[in-house]
């Protein structure tokens, strides 16, 4: 199956993520969750190493709806077992490509610097 170009340049137009969309996604990809749920699963996620605060984080869940990278769900469980007041999210189809796109940016980046600080720690100077 060839990719839709129109779609790859789509793709590729909005990376590099900054690195809580990345994360704000990446959690979206094990299924629909409220905002508390996202800030608690990247906080276990990173091992509390990076915390986001209510503010930001709706922030980015604003810009990632208008750029189509993830919806407002319309599914809510049962009343009674949730609050009602709480929004639930979902990570779109491009949303879904981007994180792939963008994790293999990060893996090439990473296998960059593998690269140059193996030569680096056959060169240093000892």
């Amino acid at each position: 199956m060839s990719e839709n170009p129109d779609r790859a340049h789509e793709v590729a137009a909005l990376l590099p993520l900054k690195p809580h969309d990345y994360h704000i996604l990446f959690v979206l990809m094990d299924g629909e969750r409220h905002g508390y749920g996202m800030v608690k699963e990247i906080e276990r996620q990173t091992d509390g190493q990076i915390r986001l605060e209510a503010g930001n984080l709706y922030r980015s869940v604003r810009r990632l709806i208008k750029q189509g990278l993830i919806a407002e769900s319309d599914r809510r469980p049962a009343p009674d077992s949730d609050d009602e007041r709480r929004r639930y999210y979902g990570v779109s189809e491009l949303g879904r490509q981007v994180v792939v796109a963008e994790t293999e940016r990060m893996r090439a980046v990473v296998a960059a610097a593998d690269a140059t600080i193996a030569v680096s720690d056959r060169d240093a100077v000892r």
